[in-house]
């Protein structure tokens, strides 16, 4: 198909390309092969496409035509997208992934939550962050809410001082909780079947936590070999995790953002103003890179 592909547009050569995405194999294909793309929002696409179409005619043709007319007329405007050096790629497909690994850890600590809700409520006393694999630990070795005042205190001392979770201030509440975790025991029924979800929640957030820190390990190493590493490590909040995923998502190549109020508009930080009259507001900015403004937010927080 790309042979083919590669063939028929032989004619149209340094021709620029107008579509409706910035990232994907079709993308990573036509960059390589030289191809000048200027990537449109969808939305701004279907705009173009009901002021070219009035009718309302919707096919894959009238999509590419209009798209096509909006690049002549419009596209003296637009900015291609340039594509980021080998190491800048790699830490940008490194940091994306992390943060879907990151966010099925968070679905999967929200289903644990919803299991021990319902048959071991006294262990959302004991812990609140159960994002920490020594909450994880507490499940496996005391499945059920029966097991945990079975095993006596010397059982409970020793797996705080393991997972050094023993502080003289919380110490003695904990061990109280500990003691009572199964004053209010729910039926046979649930708490068998609940047990088992959640002992098996738990073995699968422990093999996520091992992926996680293998891609920290990676990101760390493809960070220290980027050239602006050290611009980057420097910013005040950014520290070890914000600091690659920023560098990531503004990429080494200047030219894509040609003045700072251009990235603030691009990581979302930039507010829409609206003024009709004497209405005059202004809104969030959603048409923008989510990753990166996500990322933002975070290293303000952080700093």
């Amino acid at each position: 198909g790309w042979a083919e592909f590669t063939a028929k547009m032989q004619p149209y050569a340094g021709s620029p390309l107008a579509l409706e995405t910035s990232s994907g194999p079709a993308v990573d294909q036509l960059l390589q092969r030289g191809w000048t793309l200027y990537p449109v929002n969808p939305k701004a696409a279907e705009r173009y496409r009901e002021r070219k179409v009035p009718s309302g005619t919707k096919t894959d043709r009238h999509d590419a035509w209009s798209l096509a007319d909006a690049l002549r007329t419009d596209g003296h405007g637009w900015r291609p997208l340039l594509p980021q050096d080998e190491t800048t790629a790699t830490l940008r497909a490194l940091c994306r992934d992390e943060l879907g690994l990151i966010e099925q850890r968070t679905a999967l600590v929200n289903q644990l939550l919803a299991a021990l809700r319902e048959y071991y409520p006294v262990a959302l006393e004991i812990f609140t962050d159960w994002t920490q694999p020594y909450t994880w630990a507490l499940i496996q070795k005391f499945p059920t809410p029966a097991a945990l005042p079975a095993a006596g205190k010397r059982k409970w001392e020793t797996y705080l001082h393991t997972h050094r979770l023993w502080r003289p201030d919380t110490a003695p509440a904990r061990l109280e909780r500990f003691a009572h975790a199964d004053a209010l025991p729910a039926s046979p029924a649930v708490r068998e079947a609940k047990s088992l979800l959640a002992t098996s929640l738990v073995k699968v957030l422990r093999t996520l936590e091992t992926q996680l820190r293998e891609y920290r390990r990676r990101i760390r190493e493809t960070f220290a070999q980027h050239p602006d590493h050290a611009i980057f490590g420097s910013l005040p909040g950014a520290g070890e995790k914000l600091a690659p995923r920023l560098l990531s998502e503004l990429g080494a190549v200047r030219a894509v953002y040609p003045d700072a109020d251009a990235l603030c508009c691009q990581a979302g930080v930039s507010p829409v103003s609206f003024q009709s009259g004497k209405l005059d507001k202004a809104r969030i900015r959603w048409a923008c890179d989510v990753v990166l403004r996500h990322t933002v937010h975070l290293w303000a927080d952080c700093s």
